[in-house]
């Protein structure tokens, strides 16, 4: 029986100041990354969780299409952040991700740059930001996740060998609630904590299984080879390619090129 992440479920014990204290719950909605923009052009509290039993349009990076099926966890955060906080999101969210995947369920992940969250290098989760900007100030952002939990990648061939779940790699179906409730617990504490975003920055970076590797990376119209050196503050890939050059990678997709 599956477990309805309903919205008195969710917060009944939920230990949070404003993050996921408002919950909206659909069975199925196109977009939650949608839903909540349009709660934030409302002017919704901070912290205001969209959440669907399943997604039918949902997006991921470069507008590509990210499968949300039944028994897995899709949901998207409102927040009204001050604009120098902005570049930490990401690296929140992909802590956040990453604590509360481990805490839950006991598996150890790891980050893929910009935004990926693996088990055993196949991908469980992803994350995407949206904004918009008033003139020098945000006007809200969004922090949407995708979480593969209870749906099974064997219903899915094409992408199986490059995707996993919670349940497939358990063994067992996992609490959906729980893993929300660590989720918007872990969350709130960065978004609160973020001062000068350094510690953060910092774990973040210290998680990411891309630096030092050999990686390929596609930006743009740019395909790239190269040594993933470094990522900057702002969550800038610095990649080492070519003739020494040293080139700064904002958005892209990476792929290792080995596994040392």
């Amino acid at each position: 029986m599956m477990d309805l992440i309903l919205p008195d479920v969710i917060t009944s014990v939920l230990e949070t100041r404003f993050i996921g204290q408002r919950v909206i719950h659909f069975p199925s909605h196109g977009s939650t990354m949608e839903a909540a923009k349009q709660e934030a052009r409302q002017k919704a509290v901070e912290g205001t969780v969209v959440i669907a039993e399943e997604q039918t349009s949902g997006k991921g990076r470069a507008k590509r299409i990210w499968l949300s099926p039944k028994g897995s966890i899709a949901l998207s955060v409102v927040l009204y952040p001050d604009v120098s906080q902005l570049s930490y999101l990401v690296m929140i969210a992909s802590l956040a991700a990453v604590r509360s995947i481990e805490a839950v369920t006991g598996l150890q992940t790891q980050l893929k740059w910009p935004n990926d969250v693996l088990i055993k290098g196949s991908k469980v989760c992803g994350i995407l930001i949206e904004s918009e900007l008033q003139g020098s100030n945000v006007a809200w952002a969004i922090i949407g996740i995708g979480i593969n939990a209870n749906n099974t990648m064997k219903d899915y061939p094409k992408i199986a060998a490059a995707a996993t779940s919670l349940s497939d790699e358990m063994g067992k179906d996992v609490s959906r609630v729980a893993i929300i409730r660590c989720l918007l617990v872990e969350m709130e504490k960065l978004y609160l904590s973020v001062g000068d975003g350094e510690h953060i920055y910092q774990e973040w970076r210290g998680r990411l299984i891309t630096l030092g590797k050999k990686v390929q990376v596609l930006s743009g119209e740019r395909v790239l080879d190269g040594v993933a050196e470094d990522v900057s503050r702002d969550g800038s890939l610095l990649l080492r390619h070519g003739n020494n050059y040293l080139s700064r990678i904002v958005a892209g997709d990476v792929t290792l090129r080995d596994a040392g």
